[in-house]
């Protein structure tokens, strides 16, 4: 593993890793790019710190003694949104399917190099600034070819004519427009839409994600994409994005 460049982006990152040659390994480069960085060898030091720190951004090892990267996520994500990577041995799909699940933002599997992890840390930092989960950064209107989403009226309006769409329908639509190209597991959509009350049937998304296809077919410039075994992502079409 070779040393990396600073990137210029300084932000805290939590390293909670059990492995001290990796987890100094990362401090190490982390401090070099710019970030600050706190450490933890253990999940329960680990949980105790981010909720103390406050980090921009996790690392996490998803084998961890006493208290796994799973069990932590799951614990963090009761108070926290902060954004999690989750680091393993494991290239198991499933338990790539469970880290998203629980709300990791990424996974980088063992053996990588620093230089993935740097890119893979600034990327989701990146990403995290732009949606950030604040409300005021998702902008009250939206239009591109001819789509437009009007949150503040709650109208959406393609080819001219409006669309009617239930509560959840424009929700669930709006939140998949606000974050295009990225996927989102039924259980993040559940979160985000639904509220962190629900407690129906998660197959209520599938649904609802069949009714806004059928709704718009052959008429939106996008497209919902199922990503097998983990959940959906909104595509907007290039040609909507180009003049003309």
């Amino acid at each position: 593993m070779s040393r990396a460049q600073p990137y210029g982006n300084a932000g805290r990152v939590l390293v909670v890793e059990d492995d001290e040659g990796i987890r100094e390994m990362l401090k190490y480069n982390l401090v070099t790019a710019g970030f600050s960085v706190h450490e933890a060898s253990d999940g329960a030091t680990g949980l105790r710190t981010a909720r103390t720190s406050r980090p921009d951004l996790i690392l996490l090892d998803l084998m961890l003694p006493g208290m796994s990267g799973f069990d932590f996520c799951r614990a963090l994500r009761r108070s926290s949104r902060v954004p999690i990577i989750m680091i393993t041995a494991k290239d198991a799909e499933v338990d790539k399917i469970v880290g998203l699940e629980l709300g990791a933002d990424d996974y980088i599997t063992k053996p990588f190099s620093v230089r993935e992890v740097l890119a893979r840390v600034n990327a989701v930092l990146r990403r995290a600034s732009a949606d950030g989960n604040d409300p005021n950064a998702v902008p009250e209107r939206d239009a591109f070819g001819d789509f437009a989403i009007d949150r503040a009226a709650r109208r959406v309006i393609s080819r001219g004519a409006d669309v009617k769409l239930t509560t959840r329908e424009f929700d669930l639509l709006s939140y998949l427009l606000a974050h295009p190209g990225r996927v989102h597991t039924r259980d993040v959509l559940l979160e985000n839409v639904w509220g962190h009350e629900f407690s129906g049937d998660r197959k209520t998304v599938d649904v609802h994600v069949r009714w806004l296809r059928e709704k718009f077919a052959g008429v939106a410039p996008f497209e919902i994409v199922t990503v097998r075994g983990v959940g959906y992502r909104l595509d907007r079409k290039l040609s909507a994005e180009l003049p003309g």
